[in-house]
């Protein structure tokens, strides 16, 4: 089996990892990953790279906003492959927020099925979407009811759709 070069294309790099080249950019853009340019300004990735895309790809699994995902890779060391102890490093620094996210979904899961059908068609009463009337203590504006507003960045996790992975995520 013929060894990788040292220096990946932006095609191989997306080839061996599974992502869009417009991903990459976007990866690279974020300062998530990193890349040498050729005298013809061709990128150039580590191999070390295919791993932390590795790494981006799995936090995105768990929900991980890419603000997220990039204050855990600059806890990372640069120029070598993140190893077994940087990924334990890493997964118990998720765990308290993956933990609290399985309890949120559990607990809306169990509110669900009170939901279906009660016809309450009122947002005030709605104990799924409005519990203890949360949108009345919020005032003016246009609430979130899962957690935070509308505008762009807002929310309970500060993420934007695209920066949560979305259409540039792979």
């Amino acid at each position: 089996m013929p060894s990788l070069p040292n220096r990946l294309t932006i095609g191989q790099t997306a080839a061996r990892s599974g992502v869009r080249t417009s991903a990459l950019r976007y990866y690279e853009s974020l300062g998530l990953i990193a890349s040498e340019r050729t005298s013809g300004d061709q990128r150039r990735y580590a191999r070390e790279t295919l791993r932390r895309i590795a790494v981006i790809r799995a936090a995105q699994l768990l929900g991980l906003t890419l603000r997220e995902i990039r204050v855990a890779l600059n806890e990372l060391p640069q120029g070598r492959t993140p190893d077994p102890n940087d990924w334990q490093r890493l997964s118990r620094t998720w765990r308290g927020s993956l933990d609290q996210r399985i309890a949120d979904l559990q607990a809306l899961r169990d509110r669900l099925s009170g939901c279906i059908g009660c016809g309450c068609l009122s947002l005030e009463s709605c104990a799924l979407f409005n519990p203890a009337d949360q949108a009345a203590r919020a005032g003016g504006g246009g609430p979130n009811l899962s957690g935070g507003d509308t505008t762009p960045g807002g929310g309970p996790r500060g993420g934007t759709a695209p920066e949560r992975g979305g259409e540039w995520g792979g």
